[in-house]
């Protein structure tokens, strides 16, 4: 069997034990998810309107609004930033 097979059945079995409660070497990550239309909303701004000013493709924000889909960690991080700094942040894109 091949290094990569060996590796991955490895694995497999590191999570099945972490799946059942066994081992402690898994590392778990959280994201907090922020919500995106109290963000919209605080600031203002219309989807579109929010969409346009950060960049963030209109379906993909309604997605993230009715629950559809969930920002990743990314998108997460810059929604934060959105939510802190909106105008900063607006101004950044703006150089760009």
């Amino acid at each position: 069997m091949s290094s990569l097979g060996k590796d991955l059945i490895e694995a497999m079995e590191e999570a099945a034990a972490h799946a059942e409660g066994k081992g402690g070497a898994a590392r778990v990550h959280t994201i907090e998810v922020p919500d995106v239309r109290a963000i919209r909303e605080v600031l203002g701004l219309s989807q579109q309107a929010f969409a346009r000013a950060y960049r963030i493709p209109l379906a993909t924000l309604k997605g993230w609004e009715q629950g559809r889909r969930h920002p990743d960690a990314t998108a997460s991080a810059y929604l934060s930033v959105i939510a802190h700094l909106p105008r900063e942040a607006r101004e950044a894109l703006s150089a760009a």
